[in-house]
């Protein structure tokens, strides 16, 4: 039984062949992943803001604390939004929910130990790291704007 010799341009033509049924069929499964994951993620923000909600109403009063958690869920959920209708992550949301993070620990740590400390100034110095990471990122999205399309 002989078979035909096969030559790198057979194996080119097969590899090409295979591509184009594969290569389109992996971007609906990240697609398909992708939307999922983002319901998944939306519908988790929703829950967990519905439940400290809950919590506040049940304890009849909101802290401070808890309406920067509230803020916190906001800036998911709107992140969540553009990231579904545009296919790219809001970097400045990302910076918004950190500094609302570290504020909130500031208050709390306010609120038990009842005195300034170094904990509070390094809290400090990272939330105008942050606005300065926020202010260069802004400066860098209008200085060099991305060309919808690019890279994707």
């Amino acid at each position: 039984m002989n078979m035909p010799q096969r030559t790198p341009k057979d194996a080119h033509k097969i590899e090409e062949a295979i591509e184009r049924w594969t290569v389109p069929i992996g971007n609906l499964f990240v697609s398909l992943f992708h939307r999922i994951a983002l319901f998944g993620i939306g519908a988790a923000t929703v829950w967990s803001a519905a439940v400290a909600f809950m919590g506040m109403v049940s304890k009849g009063s909101a802290s401070i604390e808890d309406l920067l958690l509230l803020f916190i869920y906001l800036e998911i959920g709107a992140m969540v939004g553009i990231y579904f209708k545009t296919n790219h992550m809001p970097v400045r949301f990302l910076i918004y929910v950190a500094i609302t993070a570290v504020t909130r620990l500031i208050i709390d740590l306010v609120n038990t130990k009842h005195e300034a400390d170094m904990a509070i100034l390094l809290m400090g110095i990272t939330i105008l790291v942050l606005a300065i990471a926020n202010a260069v990122v802004r400066y860098a999205s209008f200085k060099f704007p991305s060309k919808s399309g690019e890279n994707e």
